[in-house]
């Protein structure tokens, strides 16, 4: 099993950018597929979670309205669009799979993570 987050990069506050996480592995099966962030110091916070069929997203309540995940079924990707960025959004984001059903937040109830892309937000 393969998680690849990609898109992160340097952009200035106010700006977007969008997020993909690819997901394979012949035998595989997630339920949902969440995206967290750490930065320097920091735990991993929940951000959003979708199901893998596109079903049921959920943003945590810091980003609603500014991040949005959603599933790219012509890519077969988990993508999370990031605007109004902040400085304080500067972190690396990850992806990571869970078999769990209902909206897992704890980093823990996720098994499977991809190496992280890191978003860097200037003033």
């Amino acid at each position: 099993v393969q998680l690849q987050a990609s898109g992160g990069g340097l952009v200035q506050a106010g700006g977007s950018l969008r997020l993909s996480c690819a997901v394979s592995g012949a035998t595989f099966r997630a339920e949902r597929i969440g995206w967290f962030r750490r930065t320097l110091g920091k735990e991993r916070e929940f951000v959003a979670s979708i199901g893998w069929s596109g079903d049921s997203p959920y943003t945590a309540v810091s980003w609603t309205g500014r991040f949005t995940i959603s599933r790219d079924n012509a890519k077969n990707t988990i993508d999370l669009q990031m605007n109004s960025l902040r400085p304080e959004d500067t972190a690396t984001y990850y992806c990571a799979a869970t078999r769990l059903i209902g909206r897992p937040q704890n980093s823990n109830d996720y098994f499977y993570w991809g190496q992280g892309t890191q978003v860097t937000v200037s003033s």
